[in-house]
Parts: C-alpha cells; structure tokens; sequence
C-alpha cells in the first residue's frame, strides 16, 4: 500500500499536478496563519497603546523627579523632591480630602437615588419610557454644556437658583452658590447628581430587567411582601450590578475635572479643587510640570492600586466565571 500511494504521487508530479503537502506542513502553515492574523490586529492595537497609554505615563513618572518648567532641556534633578513636596502641601491634602468627600456622598446618596428610581421605573407605569428619557438625557449632554448650563442657573442675581431661593425664603443662600466655600461642594454635587444619575439608573434598570419574574412571583405567593422581596431576592441578584455601579462612581469622583474646572476652575480658594485640577493648575497655568507630574503619579497610582483591590476582593465572584482557559473551551 506505501508503494503504491509513493507510485501515485510520483505520477501525479510527473503530470504537472502538484501533490498536496503533507499533513504535518499543512497544521504548521495554518498556525502561521493564525499567528499572522492575531498579529495583523493585535500589533495596531498594541502600537496605541504604546504610545498613548504607557509612553505618557513613562515620561510623567520621569518627568517627575525634575524641576521643570515645560521648555527647554530637564536638567534639575531633584529626585523624590515633588513627592514629598506634594504630601506636605495642605491644597494637595485638601484636594485629597475633598476627593474622598465626592467619593462618599456619590456612594452614599447618588447610587441610593438611582437605585429607587430604577426600582420605581421598573413597574408598569404610565409614561415610563418618557421618564427614562428625562432622567437619562442629563447624561448625554457633554461635562461642558452641563458646566455652562448650571453657571448661568447659579448666577448671582439673575439666576433661576437665587429667584427660587428667594420665593422659598433662603435669601441667605442668593450668590453664594458657587462663590462661598462652604456651599461650593454641595452645589457641584447637585449638578453632578443630575448628570451622572442616570447613567447608574439605566444600569439598574437592566439589572432589573435580568432578574426573573417567576422568582418574584413564587416569592409573592408564599407570602413575602414587597420589601421582603426587594431585600431578599432582588437586592442580591442584583448586587454584580452595584458593584459595577459603585466602581464606576468613585473612579468618576477620583478624576473628575472637566465639569469643576468649567464652573469655578477649582475656587474658590481651592475650596472646589480636585486632584485633576492641581495637576492642570500646575503644568498650564503655573508651568511648574515636574510638580505637575508629581500628582498625575500619584492620581494614577491611586485609581491602579484601588482598581486592583476591587477587582481582587469585590469583583471577584462577579467574574470567577467569565475568563476560562482553552482546555474549558
């Protein structure tokens, strides 16, 4: 029989046919393929990240043990200077303290709102479409126009905040708005409730919508009230989703800018500052870009290590199950 399949091969290359290769090739050609299809996505992928994630974070760890002003060449090493500069700087401390005030109320009274919103839209309501629109378009609209909106709304005088404070009898409150220190953080948290509330909303509302309706039913049946329910079945089932939700909200609150930055530039007296904004105040305004640098570290080391330890001791359960090796395919 090995002759004969020899015999066959050979007339066939005789005749001008080319024999086929033999298995072994053909496997190894089809890995090489494979491979150059993975790289032929992969490598472009990998050039941009590259270059706009790992190459700024390189040259902002570097740039960090100088003293530099932006132009010209860095050299005024001053090694860990900037570091311990920045934790002995009360603003930098404060801008720390308000960060985890954000973090808190965001928490604390933002995700509960949207939560019982989403619980109050999951019913059989009338309208409920057009409700879920309202209280999602806020987050549609840009940091920008949501930041330029509230300062014509908070406008000492003129604005629709101190007419309505005045019906309601808080003269006190008229043009302190966002220029007192000790109401400027409590209004930025209103605008940002309506903003980002939706968003956290629209995520529950999915959670929601996940969760079977013939468990709820059996529930009902055997006695359990609405609050029993909502405690004991719904509120578990739906606790990957207020993971997710919790996460999103303090990463939010750690790098928030774009919106404070528009609407009191981190005033004022820094009473409104966050992080992001020192890091901008510094390397644009005061062309201090070493010290600049400096925060943007330590801003990316705390949202890398709290991200790990949520994704290590929180978020693990959540996705025991979604990355499994090529044997459990």
């Amino acid at each position: 029989m090995p002759s004969s399949v020899s015999t066959l091969t050979k007339e066939r290359t005789e005749e001008g046919v080319p024999a086929r290769p033999p298995l072994q090739a053909r496997s190894g050609l089809r890995r090489w393929g494979d491979w150059a299809s993975v790289a032929w996505f992969l490598v472009p992928a990998l050039v941009l990240f590259l270059v706009f994630v790992l190459a700024p974070i390189v040259v902002a760890v570097w740039t960090g043990f100088f003293t530099w002003g932006g132009i010209g060449p860095m050299d005024d090493f001053v090694g860990l200077a900037n570091y311990i500069k920045l934790f002995d700087d009360e603003v930098f401390l404060g801008d720390l303290g308000r960060g985890l005030y954000l973090i808190l109320i965001s928490v604390l009274v933002q995700l509960p709102f949207a939560l019982f919103t989403a619980v109050l839209l999951n019913q059989r309501l009338r309208g409920r479409a057009v409700y879920r629109m309202l209280f999602f378009a806020p987050y549609i609209l840009s940091e920008v126009v949501t930041a330029v909106l509230f300062t014509m709304i908070f406008l000492p005088g003129a604005g629709m905040a101190d007419h309505l404070a005045g019906l309601l009898g808080l003269e006190g409150l008229q043009g302190k708005w966002l220029a007192d220190p000790s109401t400027v953080m409590p209004t930025l948290f209103v605008v940002m409730i309506w903003k980002y509330f939706g968003f956290h909303m629209m995520l529950f509302l999915a959670g929601l919508q996940s969760i079977p309706s013939e468990i709820l039913e059996a529930a009902s049946i055997d006695g359990a009230g609405a609050w029993q329910r909502f405690r004991h079945i719904t509120l578990p089932l739906l606790g990957p989703t207020i993971r997710i939700s919790v996460f999103l909200s303090i990463i939010g609150s750690v790098q928030l800018f774009d919106l404070v930055w528009v609407m009191t530039a981190g005033g004022p007296n820094h009473s409104s500052e966050t992080m992001a904004i020192a890091m901008f105040q510094f390397g644009f305004k005061r062309y201090q870009v070493g010290y600049a640098s400096a925060i943007s570290v330590v801003l990316f080391m705390i949202s890398l290590v709290f991200s790990l330890f949520y994704q290590r001791y929180v978020l693990r359960r959540d996705l025991s199950g979604a990355v499994t090796s090529g044997g459990d395919r």
